[in-house]
């Protein structure tokens, strides 16, 4: 748990209970008011790698940026682990290397959210949660359709066919919202390893419950105690 400025945060992120390499890489950088979660996929060697360098891009930001260069650096950050991650699948004549993003930075009352994939961004609001993000999968279609919730989405059988991903297809295709920060604002940003076994009511339940020393803790718990099958990497942030 840490604090700066006018927000805390803590983030956490376990490698489930299924898998033997943590595929996922999260990412605090309170001095920039940027946090991330990245969920590698393409087997160990190659999802935590492109998590990895994800994470690692975004981490090289310069600091001292004005929010409006900021928020482009970090578009820029996530651009060019693409170009990297897609040569480095070239180099290796191996089938598809990448790895979901979800980005969010605060700054002068305002959030940007950046992502791709299915990794997500939640916001509780006056006792509420609403999903800022949509994920980039075949089902999210069907939802968007209204022929079924996002609850009912992560039961799907082609629950982890993502269409968009960093490192896969030639250009990478950053979807993004916007919108002002409260005080008393909490942002969840988390990998499917969590929203597989939390719905929505679930989520805001413990977002409601557990302060912010343990509420990572929480939810990886959640998630465990769900099954665990895959990595699960939580970040949650208070705007204080």
């Amino acid at each position: 748990m840490n604090e700066l400025n006018s927000y805390r945060y803590n983030a956490k992120t376990h490698v489930g209970l299924k898998r033997k390499v943590n595929e996922d890489s999260i990412l605090a950088l309170p001095q920039h008011d940027i946090w991330m979660v990245s969920d590698g996929m393409g087997g160990h060697a190659a999802g935590d790698y492109a998590s990895r360098l994800v994470a690692d891009s975004v981490a090289m930001i310069p600091a001292d940026l004005g929010p409006t260069d900021r928020m482009h650096a970090l578009r820029q950050a996530i651009q060019q682990a693409h170009r990297i991650i897609l040569q480095e699948s070239e180099d290796r004549g191996r089938g598809v290397i990448g790895a979901t993003v979800a980005a969010l930075m605060i700054a002068n009352g305002h959030f940007v959210a950046l992502w791709a994939g299915d990794s997500r961004i939640y916001r509780l609001r006056d006792g509420e949660i609403e999903m800022l993000t949509t994920d980039h999968s075949a089902v999210a279609a069907l939802v968007m359709a209204g022929q079924m919730s996002w609850d009912e989405a992560e039961q799907h059988p082609q629950s982890n066919a993502i269409t968009r991903a960093v490192g896969v297809g030639d250009e990478l295709e950053l979807d993004k919202v916007r919108g002002e920060t409260r005080s008393g604002d909490r942002y969840l940003i988390c990998s499917d390893g969590l929203t597989k076994y939390a719905t929505f009511n679930i989520l805001k339940s413990a977002l409601l419950k557990f302060p912010i020393e343990t509420v990572s803790d929480e939810l990886i718990h959640i998630a465990l105690t769900g099954g665990g099958g895959d990595n699960i990497s939580v970040i949650v942030v208070d705007v204080l």
